[in-house]
């Protein structure tokens, strides 16, 4: 398994808040429903918005296409309240397993990693390992700008 973790992101929401919002996946409807139909004007956010558009879940599960990958699907396989919601790959071509960790700095304010831990063929980790550590760093700003409240 080869590791890829996210910088530390820091959010202006408490640990319970971020940990509320995330522990139920439901919950991206309400991230969808905020972007405007058509073009934002910024590609990045255009980028996001698209991979949001092409997401299916439910409260313990999602499921997204992503170039050239395919389907890559996961579900929450353990919640430690509120410090970590813990994922695991299911009907992906890859075998991971993924976890965000969300620790308080203030009241009202937290930080935030992810972490992704992957099965890649050796043959494959010098193609991956670059888009995967990107991607994770993506996700991470990501959710680092949700309005948690």
């Amino acid at each position: 398994m080869t590791k890829f973790e996210s910088s530390i992101k820091q959010i202006p929401h408490s640990q319970q808040s971020v940990y509320r919002m995330l522990n139920d996946l439901n919950n991206v409807q309400r991230l969808k429903d905020r972007f405007p139909e058509g073009s934002t004007g910024n590609a990045d956010m255009d980028k996001v918005k698209d991979k949001l558009q092409s997401l299916s879940f439910d409260h313990d599960s999602l499921s997204v296409s992503v170039d050239p990958v395919g389907q890559i699907s996961m579900r929450i396989i353990e919640r430690d309240e509120p410090k970590t919601i813990k994922f695991e790959s299911d009907n992906s071509p890859l075998s991971f397993n993924f976890w965000i960790q969300i620790l308080p700095v203030t009241e009202t304010s937290s930080k935030m990693k992810l972490t992704i831990d992957a099965d890649i063929p050796f043959f494959a980790k010098g193609m991956v390992s670059k888009p995967l550590q990107e991607g994770i760093e993506k996700i991470a700003d990501a959710l680092a700008m949700i309005p948690f409240e």
